[in-house]
């Protein structure tokens, strides 16, 4: 495959790296430095885009992928309130998508396991439920994406907690999300269910960027040649 890359930074540069190794070509990248590359002219020959940038620049750059016929992932997190507009954009232009609050294939298996304990302790009352998540100090968004789609996980299949909050709360309905922001830490993230008598936790740590570059490429060549929006379930699920 030709890939683009839109956010040609450290990770940019990481899913490079992992396009090399499985045999594609990375035909365009575009950072800061030549956004006047970016344009519907060198997207032509380009098989899929790989969107990694930050919310304020995400949208526009998915429009310009879409309005080219560019199959795109997007691994940008915090710009979701503008799904539907996007959403009704890839309808109306018979795009593709792919969209992930985290590529990475681990994360993607913990978000599964996330929801599969979240039910099993359902029947659990005496467990009040807490999250954290610890990032670098680059990362915009707290709670992270990933966080937030842990928290839906969680609200989704266990009757405890109807609504997340970030930071502390005392309330029994809410499900409390603690974010760290610390040098050097790509992720780490972890649920804990807390009784009087014991403690539950599981979590994800990543030990570098690679694990996500990896599976924005994966999440590449599972879109090349179809059209609508997916996401990370798709890819491992299907």
């Amino acid at each position: 495959m030709n890939i683009a890359i839109i956010g040609y930074g450290k990770m940019g540069r990481e899913i490079e790296r992992s396009a090399l190794e499985r045999g594609h070509n990375v035909s365009l990248k575009i950072s800061s430095k030549n956004t006047h590359e970016f344009t519907f002219n060198n997207l032509k020959n380009i098989d899929v885009a790989i969107e990694f940038t930050s919310p304020e620049l995400a949208v526009n750059n998915i429009n310009i992928c879409i309005e080219s016929n560019t199959p795109v992932v997007v691994g940008t997190t915090g710009w979701y309130d503008k799904f539907n507009e996007i959403s009704t954009r890839v309808s109306e232009n018979n795009g593709t998508l792919l969209y992930a609050t985290n590529c990475s294939i681990g994360v993607n298996l913990f978000f599964k396991l996330n929801k599969q304990l979240a039910q099993l302790m359902n029947k659990h009352k005496e467990y009040d439920i807490k999250m954290e998540e610890t990032h670098h100090v680059q990362k915009l968004d707290a709670p992270s994406g990933t966080a937030i789609t842990l928290a839906e996980g969680i609200l989704s299949n266990n009757e405890e907690k109807d609504l997340w909050v970030k930071g502390g709360s005392k309330a029994q309905n809410q499900l409390s999300v603690v974010s760290h922001r610390i040098e050097n830490v790509p992720g780490t993230h972890q649920v804990n269910y807390t009784s009087a008598i014991d403690d539950i936790e599981i979590k994800h740590t990543a030990h570098n960027r690679k694990g996500f570059a990896i599976g924005a490429v994966i999440a590449a060549e599972y879109i090349a040649d179809k059209k609508g929006i997916f996401t990370m379930e798709d890819v491992l699920f299907d």
